[in-house]
């Protein structure tokens, strides 16, 4: 596929270039852009993996220190904010508010309890093949870049398409909205908040987030390492007042007996959507994929980060569920709006405040990791030239990336005013889980069409078959039961199709279209104080014999993953 063709600096000095001239660049009439393009070259970071402390001269501007590398994504994520991220975004505001979906479908507590152990075993193995490619195939960008580089770039900007339109936005949207209702719940505690006020801070809880992640990575990660610490905290009372609740005999519900006891007519319909709604509360298990280009050793801390999250979060869902029965009978659970809420007035008296400040805490955390993570996403898809090349810029202090935030908390801030967030929700989660079995197949026609590929970490094929048969039957049973939903899902996203063939696969596009994305990557450049990674720069040698074949071509932009040289001395 074809790249949006950007020329960010372009003019005299891409001119001189095309002609093959080379001329000293040192001189002060060098325009701002030649400046940001010059900062590629010289201004400096790490790369270490052992840790080393920041330079003095960037702590304020954010971590890395100086070495020949230039200007990259530094790996910063160790194996505890690697767990963070991935607990964090895992855990967000479901298993507080409303993990009835489950049981009510399930019939019984016991099956339901079941189900919950199934699903995390599932999600388990998904993690663990995601764990495979991410090794294999050592890119930022998760499932969209093992698509793309498996099936091709229209199957990976489709992923990429749906994730940029409507997941990402829609979900930081609805965490956000949900951490202000929380927030706002102990000054109207007998009325709904004002819809304006939830919104407005919603968008103040976005803005603070995104600036904390422009800022530094590190910053970023210290935010989601000590909200995850904090959701854990929470879900880890609760589980202790149901220990407490069973050493006092309240275990009527856990008796086999009557944990058993259907209160509906058993359907595999219904177990099935159970099973569904499981595995939309485990979403988030693969956002560490996102962002492997900046793990510390990632050969090693990405199967550890995958072995140590995932069992915690199946632990803390599963007995969490049994605290709550022990205080709650299942009819009062499925009656409650927000089960945690109503637990703690239960069996917290006065320190029933603490409930809703913990879902206010986990949906912070929730909305810095998805912040987080999603940003990492359309970077990626911009280094591949299937967005605006701007977004695949990082700030050359900084080392993060800034267009990337400031597209993604906008797209957020944009559905917040959108009357149908809910809705869009629901046409698109049955998309975002066809992906997940896509990526995994993906993982099986790897091994098949490249067998000797380079495998770190190397799985038994059992693990991605039984996956994708739990996989097929919860989309067979989807398409079945909300064909409609469903549809309109599929629909939205095929709108990508033209997109690619028109933005991306097209080349011979007006010069006029050209001018506008140079102005506006230019003007982006300056504005953020950003420039395109060091490592994603083609050779000088590579350069120079493009522009010798196609001057013009090469000012244009090139092929998938190539940008615009760069003026050097």
């Amino acid at each position: 596929p074809i790249e949006w063709r950007s020329t960010p600096l372009v003019g005299a000095a891409a001119n001189q270039r095309a002609a093959g001239e080379r001329t000293d660049r040192r001189t002060d009439g060098m325009d701002e852009g030649s400046r940001l393009r010059s900062g590629a070259a010289t201004a400096t970071a790490t790369g270490s993996k052992d840790g080393a402390t920041d330079n003095d001269s960037l702590r304020s501007g954010g971590s890395g220190k100086k070495d020949e590398a230039g200007v990259t994504l530094k790996k910063e994520i160790g194996l505890v904010s690697a767990c963070g991220i991935i607990v964090g975004n895992i855990i967000g505001s479901g298993i507080f508010v409303s993990p009835k979906g489950v049981m009510e479908n399930a019939g019984s507590v016991g099956l339901a309890l079941v189900v919950w152990i199934i699903t995390g075993i599932i999600t388990a193995i998904g993690a663990l093949c995601y764990a495979e490619l991410g090794v294999t195939i050592p890119k930022s960008g998760g499932d969209y870049s093992y698509v793309k580089d498996i099936f091709g770039g229209l199957a990976g900007f489709l992923r990429l398409w749906i994730a940029v339109l409507v997941i990402y936005p829609t979900n930081q949207a609805v965490i956000a909205l949900t951490f202000s209702n929380y927030v706002l719940y102990p000054l109207f505690p007998t009325c709904y908040a004002p819809e304006l006020g939830l919104r407005l801070l919603a968008a103040v809880c976005l803005l603070l987030l995104t600036w904390v992640n422009c800022s530094s990575v590190r910053w970023a990660t210290h935010v989601q390492d000590i909200f995850t610490a904090g959701k854990l905290l929470a879900l880890g009372l609760i589980i202790i007042m149901g220990i407490v609740q069973v050493c006092r005999g309240h275990y009527y519900w856990l008796e086999p007996k009557n944990a058993f006891q259907m209160w509906q007519e058993p359907e595999v319909g219904l177990v099935a959507l159970a099973f569904l709604q499981g595995s939309f509360a485990y979403g988030g298990w693969n956002f560490l994929n996102y962002v492997t280009e900046e793990l510390v050793d990632p050969y090693r801390n990405l199967p550890r980060a995958i072995f140590i999250s995932i069992p915690l979060v199946t632990f803390v869902y599963v007995f969490a569920n049994i605290a709550y029965v022990t205080a709650m009978s299942p009819s009062e659970l499925l009656a409650s709006n927000a089960v945690a809420v109503t637990f703690g007035e239960k069996l917290l008296g006065v320190m029933s405040w603490i409930m809703p400040i913990s879902v206010a805490l986990s949906t912070f955390g929730g909305v810095n990791g998805s912040l987080f993570t999603s940003s990492r996403l359309f970077f990626a898809g911009a280094r591949e030239g299937h967005l605006p090349r701007l977004l695949a810029m990082i700030h050359i202090k900084r080392f993060t990336p800034i267009p990337a935030l400031i597209f993604t908390c906008a797209s957020t801030l944009l559905m917040l005013v959108t009357s149908d967030i809910y809705t869009l929700i629901n046409y698109v989660g049955f998309i975002n889980y066809l992906f997940y079995g896509v990526t995994i197949a993906g993982q099986i026609v790897l091994r098949w069409k490249q067998p000797n590929l380079p495998r770190p970490i190397k799985v038994n094929l059992i693990f991605p078959v039984i996956y994708l048969l739990f996989w097929a039957f919860l989309i067979i049973f989807s398409l079945w039961s909300e064909p409609v939903v469903c549809g309109i899902g599929l629909a939205i996203m095929m709108t990508g199709v033209p997109v690619y063939y028109l933005a991306i696969h097209w080349q011979h596009k007006p010069q006029c279209f050209h001018s506008m994305i140079d102005s506006i990557t230019h003007f982006g450049q300056k504005f953020c104080v950003v420039v395109y990674p060091e490592g994603s720069r083609p050779s000088e040698d590579q350069e120079l014999r493009s522009l010798a074949d196609d001057p013009c071509e090469s000012l244009k932009g090139g092929t998938m993953g190539e940008e615009m040289p760069s003026t050097r001395d």
